[in-house]
């Protein structure tokens, strides 16, 4: 997680848990003119539109406030949805037993990415199972990660 998408989630947490709402994470993707930030709401009874759309005026005016990105981005308010991204330790743990897709900051066993099943978290690693083999990664390694729905 970089500095400032650090700095937005310390600004905008206590705002949406206010709401009522846990922020799961939020991600600044970069795109020159196009930049998005995606701010991930969630709550054990779901997430409706109206939720977003409340959670979304409210982030907003916080963000007209404190101005912390210097260019133009959109605002996007979600659930974090059955593919979740995992932001947390604790979310790594809600999601051990699951198939998980992980790309790695630096290569491991010369690849970033990885697919399996996720079978245990540490306080600095997670294990993925995968192809009968057993990959461990560095929680600080990671670079995205997210639950695979399956249906």
């Amino acid at each position: 997680m970089t500095k400032l998408e650090q700095d937005l989630l310390t600004m905008l947490s206590p705002s949406v848990e206010m709401l009522g709402f846990e922020l799961h994470g939020l991600e600044f993707v970069q795109a020159g003119r196009h930049s998005t930030l995606r701010v991930y709401i969630d709550h054990e009874a779901g997430i409706s539109v109206d939720n977003c759309a409340d959670a979304s005026r409210q982030i907003s005016a916080i963000l007209d406030v404190e101005d912390p990105i210097t260019n133009e981005y959109d605002l996007e308010v979600s659930s974090p949805g059955v593919d979740r991204l995992l932001f947390k330790q604790d979310h790594y743990e809600k999601a051990q037993g699951e198939e998980v897709r992980v790309r790695t900051k630096l290569p491991q066993d010369g690849r970033r990415n990885f697919k399996g099943d996720l079978i245990a978290v540490s306080s600095d690693m997670i294990t993925l199972s995968y192809d009968g083999t057993e990959q461990l990664i560095m929680l600080s390694n990671i670079e995205r990660a997210n639950i695979i729905a399956k249906f």
